[in-house]
């Protein structure tokens, strides 16, 4: 009798081991396409964007949304770098597709293919620079800058960004616990 007790522990110890494969290969088969396709999570680099985002905060990317809407004006996006695909950049979207983009002594008015103009109001803007500039976005341009001007690399340094090289909008800031919050950064414009 004590031989088929101990045959029934094996079995009950290779059940369990089994299940526990099974758990984690149902976790992996839910998790992988999540992460890959629908939220990956990104921690801020440097202060190109304070004071809305300080270095370290630790953040969760919208991927999907941008495969039913394009992206909104005062959004903040996480992009490929233009000139290096594989680093990721962070920075706040002002120029859409076929627009202007003007800047004037660090004001920037927008011109609609329309020909509807509007100055866009930036109170997240620190450390603002006197920069004078014009760009046209081409169909699949972005024009992006980072809310500390003085210390943001962005379109106006080395240009706009593709379609292509978005990765997705901030959805949540996790840490620091005090700055938990949904949509951070997000401002609303309308042209």
């Amino acid at each position: 009798m004590e031989d088929l007790e101990q045959k029934s522990d094996s079995i009950s110890l290779r059940d369990f081991i089994i299940d526990v494969l099974k758990f984690f290969g149902l976790a992996l088969i839910i998790v992988l396409p999540i992460r890959a396709y629908v939220a990956q999570p990104f921690i801020v680099s440097g202060t190109s964007m304070v004071p809305t985002f300080e270095d370290g905060q630790y953040l969760i990317i919208d991927e999907l949304s941008y495969y039913f809407r394009e992206p909104v004006r005062g959004e903040v996006l996480v992009f490929k770098y233009p000139n290096d695909t594989s680093k990721y950049y962070i920075k706040r979207l002002i120029g859409l597709p076929g627009e202007k983009v003007i800047i004037t002594d660090g004001a920037i008015t927008i011109t609609a293919p329309d020909g509807h103009t509007q100055s866009l109001e930036q109170s997240y803007v620190k450390n603002a620079r006197a920069d004078n500039s014009t760009t046209v976005l081409k169909d699949d341009e972005y024009f992006v800058m980072g809310d500390n001007r003085a210390a943001s690399s962005d379109s106006r340094s080395w240009g706009p960004i593709r379609r292509e090289h978005i990765i997705g909008g901030t959805l949540l800031r996790l840490l620091p616990v005090n700055t938990i919050s949904l949509l951070p950064g997000k401002v609303e414009y309308e042209i």
